[in-house]
């Protein structure tokens, strides 16, 4: 799969600290997992899975050249099978489709339809694999994200933190960047805007993602 916006913006608006076990559900080519490994300290493990046998062997290569390939393990397993001991940190770029037309091919299917991983799915089992103050971050489009928060806050989650995407200050958001947990916080609902005029990046998302592009 190739490298998106949605994936560089959780990679880099997620919250890292003080997290010292994390696990990327649905790694594809594992950029999330390699972001958050630059993000933190050497003694940081992270675990990233996806159901794409394809995808597991790109990631792997993708680490093995990376500076950070101690810190990262790639798995070929479905989260609904995955066993681990308890994590501090999920990330998440799930899929969000499941009621429209089908892409022309499985893996396509399998990234963005959620016929394989239910939002009640990654729910289910992100609780089971959490530590007690653990935190899920997860990326969505913006009515899928408000739809996730609903259902979460249903069994149990807590959204602590989100952030609306746009690409221009005068379009609606287009995705929706959320934390969730198990202990209730004071919610400060973010914004974050793509472009400042026509062309140009704003200073908000080149702050963000400065760290990540090569060229900024």
């Amino acid at each position: 799969m190739k490298v998106g916006t949605d994936a560089v913006l959780l990679g880099a608006w997620v919250s890292v600290l003080p997290a010292k076990r994390m696990l990327d559900v649905g790694c594809g080519s594992g950029v999330i997992a390699l972001m958050l490994a630059q993000r933190t300290q050497a003694h940081v493990h992270i675990d990233a899975i996806d159901i794409s046998a394809d995808d597991c062997q790109v990631a792997n290569q993708n680490v093995a050249d990376s500076p950070w390939a101690t810190k990262i393990r790639v798995q070929h397993i479905a989260l609904q099978e995955f066993k681990a001991a308890p994590y501090d940190l999920i990330v998440s770029n799930p899929p969000y489709f499941s009621n429209s037309f089908k892409p022309p091919t499985s893996k396509r299917m399998q990234a963005r339809h959620t016929e394989t991983l239910s939002h009640n799915d990654l729910l289910t089992h992100s609780s089971r694999l959490l530590s007690p103050a653990g935190k899920l971050s997860v990326i969505l489009p913006e009515p899928e994200g408000q739809q996730f928060i609903m259902h979460a806050q249903r069994t149990g989650w807590y959204c602590n933190r989100m952030c609306y995407f746009k690409t221009r200050a005068d379009k609606p958001a287009e995705r929706l960047m959320v934390e969730l947990s198990f202990q209730k916080e004071t919610l400060y609902p973010e914004e974050l805007i793509l472009y400042q005029n026509k062309h140009d990046w704003s200073d908000a998302y080149l702050n963000l993602t400065r760290d990540f592009y090569l060229k900024t």
